[in-house]
């Protein structure tokens, strides 16, 4: 494909920022798969957060053939994707005070978890106060964010903090202000947004260290197959029944 097409300029604009965040988060991915690795080995559960478009990430490394078991999604009503109507009301929810800390203390989440929080621009309420109260619950906090954010926006927490000074561990996606990559003298707006690329192929570089950590403590990790391979569900069956205690999307 010609590079000179919007396609083919697409495709290397994401493929440029995968190498950076490959190169340049290395050392974050590393620190985050091994917290992961950490609190399973502890008896601890995982879970995974992002509001619209970042709960794509979230979900992806919950329930999936070659992921960990024990990552369970942690969920706002309303504010998880585009299916309320109007969209815009998930969008108005992350703005909410108040909101997070409710469905922290209706939520499984206990002290020695880690939660790993999706936010790209990391500047509104919800993930804000989600890390927040979440640390202060003594669960490990990994944010998922484009560092980016917090020197051009401002933020709106009432704190005037960012997803970012509420972490254990941060990673950067390296998306740039409003995540869409291309330009076109015939278009109006930027367009062809690529945080959803970069930030599930980052999660799915931390779940891959984290097998490999538990795997080199002679720990076998606790891996789904797919369902559509031949003996995909008895070993499903198998893990879940051995982690059951800690694997909350089957209630």
């Amino acid at each position: 494909m010609s590079d000179r097409t919007l396609a083919g300029q697409f495709f290397d604009a994401a493929i440029g920022l995968l190498q950076r965040v490959r190169d340049e988060e290395a050392d974050s991915i590393d620190a985050a798969g091994t917290l992961l690795a950490d609190t399973v080995a502890a008896g601890g559960r995982l879970f995974a957060f992002g509001a619209g478009h970042s709960s794509l990430a979230a979900q992806d490394v919950v329930y999936r053939a070659g992921g960990l078991a024990l990552m369970n999604l942690l969920t706002v009503p309303g504010a998880v994707g585009v299916d309320v109507v109007p969209a815009t009301l998930g969008s108005a929810l992350e703005r909410v005070d108040g909101l997070a800390s409710a469905v922290l203390d209706s939520s499984p989440l206990r002290a020695g978890d880690v939660l790993v929080i999706v936010s790209l621009s990391g500047r509104n309420a919800l993930p804000v106060e989600m890390a927040m109260s979440a640390r202060a619950l003594g669960v490990k906090v990994i944010g998922v964010t484009s560092v980016a954010y917090a020197t051009e926006t401002t933020s709106r927490h009432v704190s005037g903090t960012y997803l970012k000074d509420h972490c254990d561990i941060v990673v950067d996606s390296k998306i740039a202000i409003g995540d869409a990559v291309l330009t076109l003298d015939t278009v109006p707006a930027p367009f062809a947004p690529a945080s959803t690329v970069v930030t599930s192929a980052l999660l799915q570089a931390v779940m891959a260290t984290a097998a490999g950590s538990l795997s080199g403590r002679g720990i076998e990790p606790p891996l789904l197959r797919s369902g559509n391979v031949d003996g995909g569900h008895e070993w499903n069956g198998r893990v879940m029944e051995e982690y059951g205690d800690r694997i909350f999307y089957r209630h």
